[in-house]
């Protein structure tokens, strides 16, 4: 876990809610541009994930391992889950659902930060 990282995906984060909440205030559905924010944010997840995965193997352990997994897990899902719901909603909604996910990843990659950094791992 690196602090780069969680502030990279965070920008894409904030990028893909604002660009959610655009959407919504001009009444359009989500389209291409949407998708591959969200797509560029979930790359940057499963690279964080690779990341953690390779830390625990070679033996650094954050003090509460299943919550820490947990989040990892739960934080990658969240893209996937928001761009899914989204591209069933069909009306102008669907880029409130997009940015409630991104601002939901925004805060979950700090949150594993915290998880990992305070145990010194």
């Amino acid at each position: 876990m690196t602090p780069f990282l969680v502030g990279t995906t965070t920008v894409v984060a904030v990028a893909v809610t604002l660009l959610g909440l655009l959407s919504t205030l001009v009444r359009r559905r989500i389209g291409l541009v949407h998708l591959v924010a969200a797509g560029i944010l979930e790359a940057l997840l499963l690279l964080q994930t690779g990341l953690a995965v390779a830390a625990l193997v070679d033996g650094q352990r954050p003090e509460d391992v299943p919550t820490f997994l947990s989040y990892l897990i739960g934080v990658a899902l969240v893209p996937i889950a928001g761009v899914l719901w989204a591209r069933t909603e069909r009306t102008r909604w669907a880029g409130t659902v997009l940015a409630v996910a991104g601002a939901v990843v925004g805060v979950m990659v700090w949150r594993l930060l915290q998880l990992w950094e305070t145990t010194g791992a």
